[in-house]
């Protein structure tokens, strides 16, 4: 995934939803319960770890019971003084007292609170990406260092590893053919950062190194599902346990949910979507153009889906009359540079969704070269009287444009393919004319027409025509 692509828009809550998410996530709830008992007999380690004799207290404090709750305690302690809920105020001492933070989760804005938490969330990474503590005992040198080495273990491939994976989940979550609010296999998530692209069937090396991912990103998802980033589901035990050993029940074979499940939560999505921002990457919300003009909506949403276009498109149409949202459309919408098409196909879809108000626009452009053909369209659909009929420069004008409109929104897909068809047969002599037509894109639009078109006798006409084009533009 590139930083310089843009991301398609993500549906975020609102955030003092999201807020509310992070309050209550068991990382962040049990970090600001320890930071307000702690108090002036409260002591840490050279490191800011709890020391021994006080994690039982923290334990109690947290109501939490079995084999890893002083581990649990002494993870929320770390996380209060990585968000700052604790400072330390005599390192020597080893003396604490409430951070400047801990008001922020209950006096501060929603902001502040997703600051809060977006500050948890990356602690909880980094620890994700680190080995389990029994691999690092085991790697203990004499000297009470970890010796890297033996464990096969690189820091920065395996922060670069989850954050691969992290990123696909996202587009998953977020891209118009993904799965949205629905819980991704583990086994595909895995597969994804591991098995090329271009591979047809997966080698064996390569399905072990899935298998093996898995288990890495079983570990990871359990870490961070409580932080509040995931729902997740963990791979059945019964997968892992011996060959030899029998399972306590009957298993389903062909049940993926038993290779693990993982969803993204809103909140979940709100924090990688900070996370990329900061990363470089261009990642939108929709929302984000509700205020701006209707240039900056067209440009915008130019390279998103069509559903989030479309929602990006109703915010912002909310907040202006039907009569001056249309005006402001059309004048955004001219243009003979080569986004302009797309522009007035995103404008024409946009006042789809415009009432019967906004007729006097369409109205006033009727003679306008570049937006006369579109809204003599939108008229006759909204049942308008007395719509003039287009000159045929127009209309193959109009058809030029709203061909590469869709060579910019979809490339070479089915549906241009379908429409190219359409055209060359419902108009006779159609490329001995339209080559004339004076628009910057009619020798681009013709020669897709000669890749596109099946039969090779109208592809040839086509190219031929293309020809024709650029010379008259001297091209």
């Amino acid at each position: 995934m590139s930083d310089s692509s843009t991301l398609p828009p993500a549906r975020l809550r609102p955030e003092a939803e999201l807020a509310r998410d992070a309050l209550s996530a068991p990382v962040l709830a049990r970090a600001a319960r320890l930071a307000r008992w702690a108090g002036p007999g409260t002591r840490v380690d050279a490191g800011g770890g709890l020391v021994e004799e006080q994690l039982p207290a923290a334990v109690e404090q947290l109501g939490l019971s079995g084999d890893d709750a002083a581990a649990h305690a002494s993870e929320a302690w770390r996380i209060a003084v990585d968000t700052g809920l604790v400072e330390i105020t005599d390192e020597e001492a080893g003396t604490v007292a409430a951070g400047e933070d801990l008001a922020l989760l209950t006096g501060g804005s929603p902001q502040d609170v997703l600051g809060v938490w977006l500050t948890a969330l990356e602690a909880v990474l980094a620890d994700a990406s680190v080995p389990d503590l029994d691999d690092l005992v085991d790697a203990m040198a004499e000297g009470g260092e970890v010796d890297l080495s033996s464990l096969d273990w690189d820091p920065d491939a395996e922060s670069e590893f989850l954050d691969g994976v992290l990123g696909n989940l996202y587009l998953l979550t977020v891209g118009e053919e993904g799965l949205g609010d629905a819980p991704v296999p583990l086994p595909a998530l895995a597969a994804s950062v591991i098995v090329p692209s271009d591979m047809g069937e997966p080698s064996n090396e390569v399905l072990e190194q899935v298998s093996d991912a898995m288990m890495r990103l079983d570990d990871q998802f359990r870490l961070l599902e409580p932080v509040g980033l995931v729902e997740y589901q963990p791979v059945d035990e019964a997968l892992m346990a011996d060959a030899d050993e029998e399972p306590a029940a009957p298993v389903d074979e062909a049940d993926v949910t038993r290779y693990g499940m993982v969803r993204l939560t809103p909140l979940g999505l709100y924090g990688l979507r900070a996370r990329l921002l900061d990363a470089g990457f261009e990642a939108p919300a929709v929302g984000d153009l509700a205020d701006k003009g209707a240039d900056a909506l067209l440009d915008g949403t130019a390279p998103f889906p069509p559903a989030a276009a479309h929602a990006e498109t109703e915010l912002w149409l909310a907040g202006r009359s039907p009569l001056d949202a249309a005006r402001e459309l059309l004048a955004a919408a001219r243009g003979s540079d080569t986004g302009a098409p797309l522009r007035r196909l995103r404008c024409q879809q946009a006042l789809s969704l415009v009432g019967a108000e906004a007729e006097p626009a369409l109205r006033e452009v009727l003679d306008d070269a570049e937006l006369g053909g579109l809204a003599r369209v939108w008229l006759t659909e909204h049942g308008a009287r007395d719509v003039p009929a287009p000159p045929q420069e127009m209309v193959f004008w109009l058809t030029i444009d709203t061909v590469a409109a869709q060579l910019a929104a979809e490339g070479n897909s089915e549906e241009l393919r379908a429409l190219v068809e359409g055209l060359a047969r419902q108009h006779s002599g159609f490329f001995d004319t339209v080559w004339r037509i004076e628009h910057p894109a009619t020798p681009e639009v013709l020669e897709a027409m000669g890749r596109l078109h099946p039969d090779k006798k109208v592809a040839k006409e086509a190219r031929k025509a293309a020809f024709k084009a650029r010379s008259q533009q001297g091209g």
